[in-house]
């Protein structure tokens, strides 16, 4: 089972920068153990939200021709909880991008207000030093990510990738 932390994307401009949304709701089980009687969204599926964001926003600046894994969490400041009820935006903007690896900025707000600032790195695996083999088939940008795309990018492009 793949869990996506994100509900859609607001706004997507490749190569560049991506907005994308998140409801948080106590129909989400996570929520009821943590903490019982004051839930919050835990900061690792925060986290775990951008790592989402950024890397479908470098794999397409790539055209989904590498398999985009994260590498490190560079920073991760937390300011405010995020609660049940709660509309996050994700914003991710590439700081770097190389054959090898890229870099986003990024930062999570409700409404106006920011809630988290996050720096992550990310390995294109098939351009890796190791010279290690990786299968074919692209394990991260499966059907469910490209259809947070749909109305951003040419999905039918995307899938003829080599």
């Amino acid at each position: 089972m793949r869990w996506i932390w994100i509900d859609k994307f607001l706004e997507f401009e490749s190569g560049k920068k991506a907005v994308a949304l998140k409801n948080v709701t106590l129909a989400e089980e996570h929520l009821h153990d943590h903490f019982p009687g004051f839930p919050i969204m835990p900061e690792c599926l925060m986290i775990e939200a951008m790592a989402q964001t950024a890397g479908i926003l470098v794999g397409q600046a790539r055209n989904f021709e590498e398999k985009v894994i994260l590498a490190k969490i560079k920073k991760a400041a937390f300011y405010k909880y995020v609660c049940p009820g709660d509309t996050i935006t994700l914003h991710a903007e590439i700081e770097s991008i190389a054959p090898e690896a890229a870099g986003i900025e990024g930062e999570i707000r409700r409404g106006d207000e920011v809630i988290a600032q996050i720096s992550l790195m990310f390995s294109h695996i098939d351009k890796n030093l190791a010279g290690k083999q990786f299968p074919q088939e692209n394990f991260v940008f499966t059907d469910t990510f490209f259809s947070l795309l749909e109305g951003f990018v040419d999905r039918d492009a995307a899938k003829e990738r080599p």
